[in-house]
């Protein structure tokens, strides 16, 4: 039986290709597993973060006309909260998987949540992804090209390491060593109660 980051890396892997058999950031996200089940939770979780990758490419060309740069800014702040939602629903997910649960009295608490771990395993798929673009590049020099070669082995070396962290977390969790506590991201200043730019305009 796979392991929870053996199908998540799975998954990840087959959005960043799927997103790149078009390679445009308004291709439609084309989910193929069932609608609330984790698996889809996971892929619209890195189509998110792999169009947001290509989007954060985009804003940093130094010749973008200035109105479009802040319309992709705005579309990126989007994407931050949609992205913020999301993980907060898989933790939903572990929440109730591991409602049953009771805690040992020694049980210890966690840096982060499942998700957040997560959301960084996500993150670090894209990174070997376009890490393995650039040594496979024929248009670059030995140097660059041994310099990526050099970073695309720590990076694969971390998503070991993360997602032995991880599995490591859901097996303390479902054997009560660990609990979680999950707490809301309250991002301010996408709120116009909290962001003074915003209520000062009222």
């Amino acid at each position: 039986m796979k392991t929870f980051t053996e199908k998540s890396n799975e998954i990840f892997v087959r959005v960043i290709d799927d997103y790149h058999l078009l390679d445009n950031v308004d291709a439609p996200v084309n989910n193929p597993f069932e609608i609330d089940s984790i698996e889809n939770k996971l892929y619209l979780k890195c189509w998110i973060d792999t169009v947001q990758w290509h989007l954060e490419d985009i804003i940093r060309d130094p010749h973008i006309d200035p109105a479009a740069a802040l319309l992709l800014k705005r579309r990126i702040d989007r994407s931050n909260q949609d992205r913020t939602d999301l993980v907060e629903q898989i933790d939903s997910y572990f929440r109730e998987l591991y409602s049953h649960v009771s805690p040992l009295p020694e049980a210890t608490i966690n840096t982060e949540s499942p998700a957040w771990a997560i959301d960084r395993l996500s993150i670090l798929a894209l990174k070997i992804y376009h890490m393995r673009e650039q040594v496979e590049r024929t248009d670059a020099s030995e140097e660059h090209l041994e310099r990526c070669r050099q970073k695309l082995n720590v990076l694969l070396e971390q998503r070991v390491d993360l997602s032995t962290a991880i599995d490591q977390l859901l097996d303390d969790i479902a054997a009560g060593r660990k609990y979680m506590k999950v707490y809301r991201q309250m991002k301010m200043y996408n709120d116009p109660a909290t962001n003074p730019v915003l209520y000062h305009k009222k």
